[in-house]
């Protein structure tokens, strides 16, 4: 079993920045792809990017590509979401999932393991 756990949110007015953590409990954590996702209020949760277990491939949502990054480092299992030039519409509770899947997909269906959320508010 996985237990996952965000950081790193906050609020920032638009065009910044912010780093979100998410920090995994158990000696299996590389045995996952890992996934971002967002959910605004009255909005469905939302892939945003992925990373596969060998960290070889990432995979992002059309909205964040080349203002997101996703990275992850087995040696602490940990996996962080670099997000900058954001916009007031990156408003959302971001959440951090685990699939064991080798890669990770876009379908919150697919993950087994769910953190609790990080707010993260970008203001006008």
């Amino acid at each position: 079993q996985v237990q996952l756990v965000e950081s790193g949110g906050g609020l920032v007015q638009a065009g910044g920045s912010l780093r979100l953590s998410c920090a995994a409990s158990g000696r299996t954590f590389r045995s996952y792809a890992m996934g971002w996702f967002r959910q605004a209020p009255g909005k469905e949760r939302e892939f945003v990017a992925g990373i596969s277990l060998s960290m070889s491939t990432t995979y992002y949502s059309d909205s964040v590509k080349g203002r997101f990054t996703i990275s992850r480092d087995n040696g602490k299992n940990t996996v962080h979401l670099e997000m900058s030039s954001l916009k007031p519409e990156d408003t959302a509770v971001y959440y951090c999932a685990a699939t064991k899947r080798v890669i990770p997909t876009s379908w919150p269906g697919d993950y087994d393991y769910w953190g609790q959320g990080t707010q993260v508010t970008v203001s006008s």
